[in-house]
Protein backbone atom coordinates (compact mmCIF):
# COMPACT_ATOMS: atom_id res chain seq x y z
CA UNK A 1 0.00 0.00 0.00
CA UNK A 2 1.17 3.91 -0.94
CA UNK A 3 2.38 5.63 2.25
CA UNK A 4 2.27 9.49 3.08
CA UNK A 5 4.81 11.10 0.27
CA UNK A 6 5.40 8.32 -1.70
CA UNK A 7 5.10 9.52 -5.69
CA UNK A 8 5.05 6.80 -8.00
CA UNK A 9 2.59 4.16 -8.23
CA UNK A 10 2.55 0.99 -5.85
CA UNK A 11 4.26 -2.24 -6.38
CA UNK A 12 2.21 -4.54 -9.35
CA UNK A 13 1.26 -7.94 -8.37
CA UNK A 14 -0.50 -8.91 -11.37
CA UNK A 15 0.73 -9.18 -14.89
CA UNK A 16 -2.00 -6.48 -15.91
CA UNK A 17 -0.85 -4.16 -13.59
CA UNK A 18 2.96 -4.52 -14.50
CA UNK A 19 1.15 -3.87 -17.65
CA UNK A 20 -0.52 -1.05 -17.05
CA UNK A 21 2.68 0.59 -15.05
CA UNK A 22 4.88 -0.12 -18.62
CA UNK A 23 2.47 1.74 -20.14
CA UNK A 24 2.66 4.76 -18.09
CA UNK A 25 6.15 4.91 -18.51
CA UNK A 26 6.01 4.60 -22.04
CA UNK A 27 3.97 7.58 -22.34
CA UNK A 28 5.53 9.88 -19.63
CA UNK A 29 8.85 9.21 -21.40
CA UNK A 30 6.92 10.41 -25.02
CA UNK A 31 5.41 13.58 -22.97
CA UNK A 32 8.83 14.32 -21.23
CA UNK A 33 10.44 14.04 -25.62
CA UNK A 34 7.72 16.72 -26.49
CA UNK A 35 8.12 19.42 -23.52
CA UNK A 36 11.59 19.15 -23.89
CA UNK A 37 11.54 19.91 -27.63
CA UNK A 38 8.72 22.41 -27.46
CA UNK A 39 10.52 24.23 -24.83
CA UNK A 40 14.07 24.27 -26.66
CA UNK A 41 11.79 25.98 -29.27
CA UNK A 42 10.06 28.49 -27.43
CA UNK A 43 13.25 29.48 -26.19
CA UNK A 44 14.94 29.99 -29.25
CA UNK A 45 12.26 32.09 -30.49
CA UNK A 46 12.28 34.09 -27.39
CA UNK A 47 16.34 34.90 -27.49
CA UNK A 48 16.29 35.12 -31.99
CA UNK A 49 16.16 38.22 -33.14
CA UNK A 50 16.09 37.02 -36.94
CA UNK A 51 13.74 38.15 -39.03
CA UNK A 52 12.58 37.05 -42.53
CA UNK A 53 9.83 39.39 -44.26
CA UNK A 54 9.66 37.16 -47.39
CA UNK A 55 8.72 33.21 -45.35
CA UNK A 56 4.99 32.88 -46.31
CA UNK A 57 5.18 28.97 -45.74
CA UNK A 58 7.06 25.70 -45.64
CA UNK A 59 5.75 23.14 -46.92
CA UNK A 60 8.04 20.65 -46.00
CA UNK A 61 7.63 22.37 -42.20
CA UNK A 62 4.17 21.65 -42.42
CA UNK A 63 4.73 18.15 -43.34
CA UNK A 64 6.78 17.47 -40.93
CA UNK A 65 4.70 18.74 -37.93
CA UNK A 66 2.01 17.03 -39.11
CA UNK A 67 3.13 13.63 -39.50
CA UNK A 68 5.16 13.13 -36.75
CA UNK A 69 2.27 14.27 -33.91
CA UNK A 70 0.24 11.60 -35.95
CA UNK A 71 2.42 8.81 -35.53
CA UNK A 72 3.24 10.11 -32.01
CA UNK A 73 -0.51 9.26 -31.51
CA UNK A 74 -0.16 5.88 -33.26
CA UNK A 75 2.89 4.91 -31.02
CA UNK A 76 0.25 5.69 -27.79
CA UNK A 77 -2.40 4.22 -29.40
CA UNK A 78 -1.41 0.86 -30.24
CA UNK A 79 -0.34 -0.41 -26.74
CA UNK A 80 -3.13 1.22 -25.09
CA UNK A 81 -5.69 -0.73 -27.26
CA UNK A 82 -3.54 -3.39 -26.53
CA UNK A 83 -3.74 -3.13 -22.91
CA UNK A 84 -7.13 -2.55 -23.03
CA UNK A 85 -8.21 -6.09 -24.68
CA UNK A 86 -6.78 -7.75 -22.49
CA UNK A 87 -8.09 -6.26 -19.57
CA UNK A 88 -11.24 -7.46 -20.99
CA UNK A 89 -9.64 -10.75 -21.75
CA UNK A 90 -11.39 -14.00 -19.48
CA UNK A 91 -8.40 -16.65 -19.08
CA UNK A 92 -8.75 -20.25 -18.01
CA UNK A 93 -10.46 -19.05 -14.58
CA UNK A 94 -10.73 -22.02 -11.51
CA UNK A 95 -12.77 -20.12 -9.37
CA UNK A 96 -15.37 -17.11 -9.09
CA UNK A 97 -16.38 -14.01 -6.80
CA UNK A 98 -19.69 -12.63 -6.91
CA UNK A 99 -19.53 -9.01 -4.85
CA UNK A 100 -22.35 -7.18 -4.51
CA UNK A 101 -22.18 -3.62 -3.06
CA UNK A 102 -24.41 -2.60 -0.17
CA UNK A 103 -24.76 1.18 1.47
CA UNK A 104 -22.19 0.29 3.16
CA UNK A 105 -20.14 -2.44 3.26
CA UNK A 106 -19.27 -5.03 0.70
CA UNK A 107 -20.73 -8.50 0.14
CA UNK A 108 -18.36 -11.94 -1.21
CA UNK A 109 -19.77 -15.30 -2.38
CA UNK A 110 -17.37 -17.72 -3.86
CA UNK A 111 -19.11 -20.39 -5.86
CA UNK A 112 -17.49 -23.04 -8.53
CA UNK A 113 -17.65 -26.39 -9.15
CA UNK A 114 -15.32 -27.71 -6.27
CA UNK A 115 -17.59 -25.76 -3.67
CA UNK A 116 -20.74 -27.55 -3.12
CA UNK A 117 -22.50 -24.84 -0.96
CA UNK A 118 -21.65 -21.28 -1.79
CA UNK A 119 -19.82 -19.40 0.66
CA UNK A 120 -21.16 -16.05 1.35
CA UNK A 121 -20.58 -13.37 4.03
CA UNK A 122 -20.12 -9.58 4.76
CA UNK A 123 -17.60 -7.50 4.91
CA UNK A 124 -17.72 -4.80 7.31
CA UNK A 125 -14.98 -1.85 8.34
CA UNK A 126 -13.37 -2.06 11.68
CA UNK A 127 -14.80 -0.04 14.06
CA UNK A 128 -12.00 2.40 15.53
CA UNK A 129 -13.60 1.50 19.18
CA UNK A 130 -11.29 -1.78 18.55
CA UNK A 131 -8.54 0.05 17.06
CA UNK A 132 -6.01 -1.80 19.39
CA UNK A 133 -6.72 -5.38 17.22
CA UNK A 134 -6.50 -3.69 13.58
CA UNK A 135 -3.82 -3.49 11.71
CA UNK A 136 -4.55 0.10 9.75
CA UNK A 137 -7.10 2.37 10.63
CA UNK A 138 -10.64 3.02 8.49
CA UNK A 139 -8.47 -0.05 5.90
CA UNK A 140 -9.28 -2.87 7.97
CA UNK A 141 -12.10 -5.10 7.89
CA UNK A 142 -13.82 -7.84 9.90
CA UNK A 143 -13.69 -10.66 7.16
CA UNK A 144 -11.25 -10.41 4.42
CA UNK A 145 -11.55 -11.41 0.94
CA UNK A 146 -9.47 -15.07 1.11
CA UNK A 147 -7.98 -15.78 -2.52
CA UNK A 148 -4.83 -18.02 -3.88
CA UNK A 149 -2.33 -16.57 -5.97
CA UNK A 150 -0.80 -18.47 -9.10
CA UNK A 151 -4.35 -18.76 -9.74
CA UNK A 152 -6.71 -17.36 -12.45
CA UNK A 153 -10.01 -15.40 -10.54
CA UNK A 154 -13.07 -14.15 -11.76
CA UNK A 155 -15.27 -11.62 -9.61
CA UNK A 156 -17.93 -10.31 -11.11
CA UNK A 157 -19.34 -6.93 -9.42
CA UNK A 158 -23.13 -5.38 -8.91
CA UNK A 159 -24.98 -3.17 -6.50
CA UNK A 160 -27.99 -3.74 -4.66
CA UNK A 161 -28.55 -0.09 -3.87
CA UNK A 162 -26.51 2.79 -5.85
CA UNK A 163 -23.38 3.10 -7.79
CA UNK A 164 -20.23 1.60 -6.09
CA UNK A 165 -16.74 1.19 -7.31
CA UNK A 166 -14.84 -1.81 -6.55
CA UNK A 167 -11.09 -1.12 -6.39
CA UNK A 168 -8.03 -2.62 -5.75
CA UNK A 169 -5.11 -0.32 -7.31
CA UNK A 170 -2.12 -3.36 -6.38
CA UNK A 171 -4.19 -5.16 -9.08
CA UNK A 172 -4.81 -2.88 -11.11
CA UNK A 173 -8.44 -3.76 -10.61
CA UNK A 174 -11.27 -1.04 -10.93
CA UNK A 175 -14.66 -2.37 -11.62
CA UNK A 176 -17.78 -0.45 -11.62
CA UNK A 177 -20.61 -2.02 -9.31
CA UNK A 178 -24.13 -0.45 -10.85
CA UNK A 179 -27.10 -1.64 -9.83
CA UNK A 180 -29.16 -4.12 -12.30
CA UNK A 181 -25.74 -4.93 -14.25
CA UNK A 182 -22.93 -7.12 -13.62
CA UNK A 183 -19.63 -6.15 -14.16
CA UNK A 184 -16.70 -8.78 -14.44
CA UNK A 185 -12.86 -9.19 -14.75
CA UNK A 186 -10.29 -11.74 -14.22
CA UNK A 187 -7.35 -11.79 -12.71
CA UNK A 188 -4.45 -13.54 -11.38
CA UNK A 189 -1.94 -13.05 -8.49
CA UNK A 190 1.93 -13.81 -8.28
CA UNK A 191 2.48 -13.69 -4.56
CA UNK A 192 1.26 -13.99 -1.21
CA UNK A 193 0.65 -10.42 0.50
CA UNK A 194 -2.12 -8.10 1.65
CA UNK A 195 -4.02 -5.64 -0.65
CA UNK A 196 -6.22 -2.68 0.56
CA UNK A 197 -8.42 -0.69 -1.68
CA UNK A 198 -11.84 1.79 -0.67
CA UNK A 199 -14.85 2.36 -3.01
CA UNK A 200 -14.03 4.55 -5.86
CA UNK A 201 -17.46 6.19 -6.51
CA UNK A 202 -19.37 8.40 -4.19
CA UNK A 203 -22.15 6.62 -3.05
CA UNK A 204 -23.52 8.56 0.27
CA UNK A 205 -22.23 9.71 3.66
CA UNK A 206 -20.29 6.82 4.73
CA UNK A 207 -18.48 6.74 0.72
CA UNK A 208 -14.97 6.74 2.57
CA UNK A 209 -15.58 3.78 5.18
CA UNK A 210 -15.87 0.61 2.76
CA UNK A 211 -12.72 -0.58 2.47
CA UNK A 212 -11.72 -3.62 0.87
CA UNK A 213 -8.68 -5.86 1.98
CA UNK A 214 -7.89 -9.00 -0.28
CA UNK A 215 -5.36 -11.41 1.22
CA UNK A 216 -3.75 -13.85 -0.75
CA UNK A 217 -2.24 -17.18 0.10
CA UNK A 218 -1.27 -20.65 -1.06
CA UNK A 219 -3.76 -22.83 -2.89
CA UNK A 220 -3.75 -25.42 -0.23
CA UNK A 221 -4.58 -22.38 2.57
CA UNK A 222 -7.30 -21.32 0.19
CA UNK A 223 -8.70 -25.19 0.15
CA UNK A 224 -8.49 -25.06 3.65
CA UNK A 225 -9.89 -21.62 4.05
CA UNK A 226 -13.12 -23.32 1.69
CA UNK A 227 -13.64 -26.61 3.20
CA UNK A 228 -13.20 -25.27 6.90
CA UNK A 229 -16.02 -22.97 5.75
Amino acid sequence: MNKWGSIELMDSVTPLMEMMIFFHDHVMTILLLILTLVGYVMLSMLFNKNINRFLLEGQYIEIIWTILPSLILIMIALPSLHLLYVSDELFNVKYNIKIMAHQWYWSYTYFNKEIKNCLTFDSYMNSSENSMNIMFRLLDVNSRLIIPYSTYMRVMVSSSDVLHSWTIPALGIKLDATPGRLNQMSFYTTRSSLFFGQCSEICGTQHSFMPIVMESVSPFIFKKFIIHN
